[in-house]
């Protein structure tokens, strides 16, 4: 049977879904009819095969307790090794209902109150809420936006913030969530050998492996010497590239015994066991028949990004657009506007009636960004960008 050709154009009705990025704006503090791109999830229907299997599960009517079977293992590490070389073992897996609860539970695992993670600014903001509301204390290697428009990491600083700062765990976002840095071999491998040096734990979210673009290659980080295996712990998850989110499931991988064992224990601590039953299904389903789907959907967000690439050059030159490497993030610098954040925040939900997510909560060096989520149907995109070009050229002073 021929495989399924899918319509990404489609726009499915999300609203009344007690959907949060369409269903809670008002009460979120933003106008009621807002166009929403902010939360990093898609709207786009899961695989056929994921709904199936899903399904077929619901049908059988009992939600009790449950269990993944040596075919979600397989599933999950077929996928590792044909999309990304990487021969994962079983008794690593550690199953969290997140990537971000994970974090929670590393950084319970590997330091107490009062200790210094490490992160990489402008981040993912759940990094920083996490070490806060843990009772750590953050510190930022802050990324450096470069002539060529790309981010880099200077690793001068890197290595200073680890010894200034007794550093004994760093967390690593790659692909990097906002600014679409998927990160070279020789730059991992400065990481890693700095952390070692240093006697740093590694946890390295990959959530976005599966979003990269061009001739560009997700390296694994854990995979590229055994050293770093050692004092690393790998975050997957089939939320991002599936769309599944809402079902919880996220893939930990951890091959140092003793780190596993902290890991686990604070799982334990926390009173959570099994995971959410559908989430055990999906995520079995998704990774062994959702390549066609993801190979289709991935191809869309690529014309996604060159759509809106054309676009803001030409008809908004006066916002620059890092060049995506990877995720389904745009960011998108905004300072050429000349606006303070406030001012920004007006253009961007009062005269646009845009939801993005703002830069600055993505630390002190996102002011002036923001960052679209371009998963969605073309036409969605093209009217939110139309919608900022009104805005933009209806600024007091009759445009820019």
């Amino acid at each position: 049977m021929a495989d399924k050709i899918y319509d990404f154009d489609k726009v499915t009705e999300r609203k009344n879904t007690d959907c949060l990025k369409y269903d809670f704006a008002v009460r979120r503090g933003k106008p009621e009819g807002i166009l929403p791109l902010w939360i990093a999830d898609m709207d786009f229907p899961a695989s056929d095969r994921i709904l199936e299997a899903v399904q077929q599960r619901v049908s059988h009517g009992i939600f009790g307790y449950t269990e993944s079977r040596d075919s979600y293992f397989e599933a999950v590490s077929g996928w590792m090794k044909n999309r990304h070389g990487w021969n994962v073992q079983r008794d690593w897996l550690v199953k969290t209902p997140g990537v971000v609860f994970a974090l929670a539970m590393a950084i319970k695992a590997y330091t107490k109150p009062g200790d210094a993670v490490l992160i990489q600014q402008p981040v993912y903001y759940p990094f920083t809420e996490v070490i806060a509301d843990n009772d750590r204390i953050v510190v930022s290697n802050d990324l450096i936006l470069g002539e060529d428009g790309k981010y880099h990491i200077d690793f001068v600083d890197f290595e200073q913030k680890i010894i200034e700062n007794h550093i004994a765990l760093f967390l690593l976002c790659s692909p990097h969530n906002p600014v679409s840095r998927v990160w070279t071999e020789e730059e991992l491998l400065r990481i890693g050998e700095i952390c070692l040096k240093h006697h740093v734990l590694v946890v390295s979210d990959e959530i976005h492996e599966d979003f990269v673009f061009g001739d560009r290659k997700h390296i694994v980080f854990t995979n590229l010497r055994q050293e770093f295996a050692d004092i690393s712990i790998t975050c997957t998850s089939p939320a991002k590239t599936f769309n599944l989110a809402g079902l919880q499931i996220s893939n930990i991988f951890i091959s140092n015994r003793t780190l596993r064992a902290k890991f686990k224990k604070q799982i334990a601590a926390a009173g959570y066991s099994q995971l959410n039953t559908l989430g055990i299904t999906a995520c079995e389903a998704a990774y062994r028949d959702g390549g066609d789907w993801y190979e289709q959907m991935m191809n869309y967000v690529k014309g996604n990004v060159e759509f809106m690439k054309k676009y803001l050059s030409a008809n908004l030159p006066q916002l620059k657009m890092t060049e995506p490497e990877g995720t389904y993030l745009v960011w998108v610098d905004f300072r050429r506007l000349g606006l303070s954040s406030h001012d920004l925040e007006e253009l961007i939900v009062t005269r646009a009636n845009l939801w993005l997510d703002s830069g600055a909560v993505f630390g002190k060096a996102g002011e002036g960004f923001q960052r679209f989520n371009i998963a969605c149907p073309r036409s969605v995109l093209k009217q939110a960008l139309d919608q900022l070009k009104t805005a933009v050229y209806n600024l007091e002073g009759g445009g820019i």
